[in-house]
């Protein structure tokens, strides 16, 4: 057994995937737990492929779950790795009570990148999905487009596929994701909606000190906000596929985010939400400072609502 926690999502999976090897694993989102999950462990597949559970949002285990985790440890199936995945806020420590549970039969494993190992990642994945990407042009995909390394690995592919042949250097970044600099928006969004309030604080005063607008960044936060509303408006268990596609969404790693921040609010919550951006864009627009608006407005997305 394993637990990976980490600040990326993406990441975290990543690494869930590469412990098990090519094994397809029965994947559980930890919310929607029902029990007996573990008993898939044990029972032999009728044509003897390896078993596997993959327990992605397991800081969401409810306490039977975690009854039935224990239970399981006391005496686990050989050779069937159990993965559980917790995704923590920015600059977070492992979740106590999965490091408690797990590390008596199991590992804790921190999953991280740091930005200045950003380039060399994007430099080697590229290498091994066929990419001729310079060194230069890694650095220019993470200034253009952020940290996010699902965005990052998105905007490899489309790299990929617009330049099929071609060493990948800052001109051809340029050209392809000309306009996308708003990706640091994205990052706000990001933090503010999981509830990360440090983090969405640090987000907005970096933009802040760098002189980007309040509107477009008021933008940039209704847009998200109402990607969610969308989201929570859709059965929760509905295929990424189908959900990215309903909710308008461009990516299958857009829908599994969004659906894991819209699960964080109430549908009142949401709605209240809304309120408050129109409240604040009726604010900006009459004149007051981005500076007194756009951090009462984090503040109260990233609080779950309040404020």
């Amino acid at each position: 057994m394993v637990l990976l926690w980490g600040e990326d999502g993406f990441l975290l999976r990543e690494a869930a995937l590469g412990i098990l090897e090519g094994i397809a694993p029965r994947e559980v989102d930890a919310s929607e737990w029902r029990g007996g999950e573990t008993a898939d462990l044990s029972t032999p597949s009728l044509f003897g492929e390896r078993r596997a559970l993959l327990v992605t949002d397991a800081r969401s285990l409810p306490e039977h779950a975690m009854s039935e985790l224990a239970s399981y440890l006391e005496a686990p199936a050989p050779d069937a790795p159990l993965v559980l995945c917790a995704r923590v806020a920015e600059r977070a420590k492992a979740p106590a009570a999965l490091t408690k549970l797990v590390q008596p039969a199991g590992e804790v494993r921190e999953v991280k990148l740091a930005r200045r190992d950003l380039p060399g990642w994007l430099v080697d994945r590229a290498r091994k999905g066929g990419l001729a990407l310079a060194p230069e042009g890694a650095v220019a995909l993470v200034e253009t487009l952020g940290e996010d390394t699902a965005a990052l690995d998105q905007a490899l592919r489309q790299l990929a596929s617009a330049f099929p042949g071609e060493r990948i250097g800052r001109k051809l970044v340029a050209e392809q994701f000309s306009g996308l600099g708003e990706q640091r928006a994205w990052d706000l969004c990001d933090k503010a909606f999981a509830k990360d309030l440090p983090g969405a604080v640090r987000a907005l005063a970096s933009m802040l000190e760098a002189r980007e607008e309040g509107l477009l960044i008021l933008g940039a936060i209704a847009s998200r906000l109402r990607d969610l509303l969308k989201v929570k408006a859709l059965p929760d268990r509905m295929p990424l596929t189908e959900l990215a596609k309903a909710a308008g969404l461009r990516f299958d790693w857009q829908a599994r985010r969004y659906r894991e921040q819209a699960r964080r609010f109430s549908l009142d919550e949401l709605i209240r939400l809304h309120g408050l951006v129109t409240e604040a864009d009726r604010t900006l627009k009459s004149g007051a400072g981005d500076e007194v608006v756009m951090p009462a407005l984090v503040v109260a997305i990233a609080s779950g609502g309040e404020g």
